[in-house]
């Protein structure tokens, strides 16, 4: 059993900065692929970053260069540094790692952009 908890979200004006951390207990953390997905109102959910266990990462278009995904294999955590947000960025951020074929999600974490 994985539990995930968020934290970090906010409101922020359009072209700051937000950092986002997930917290992580069970599992094998260091060898899970971690990742932050996020759900606007009226869309669907959509893969924002991603690391694996090796640290190789991957980004939704939208926001490479904007975000940094990074993890810390020591304390079970990987966080997500959001630099030149974008009111398009607001949205629910969810952390969610897989572990023996098995989805876990955090419960997420607001973080609304104004113009």
């Amino acid at each position: 059993q994985v539990h995930l908890v968020e934290s970090g979200g906010g409101l922020v004006q359009a072209g700051g900065s937000l950092r986002l951390s997930c917290a992580a207990s069970g599992g094998i953390f260091s060898i899970n692929t971690m990742g932050w997905y996020r759900q606007a109102p009226g869309k669907q959910r959509e893969m924002v970053a991603t690391i694996t266990g090796g640290g190789i990462t991957n980004y939704l278009d939208s926001v490479k260069g904007r975000f940094t995904i990074s993890r810390d294999n020591a304390r079970s955590t990987a966080s997500l540094q959001m630099n030149s947000l974008k009111p398009e960025d607001t949205a629910i951020y969810y952390c969610h790692t897989r572990s023996w074929s098995l989805d876990y999600w955090g419960q997420g974490t607001q973080v609304t952009v104004s113009s």
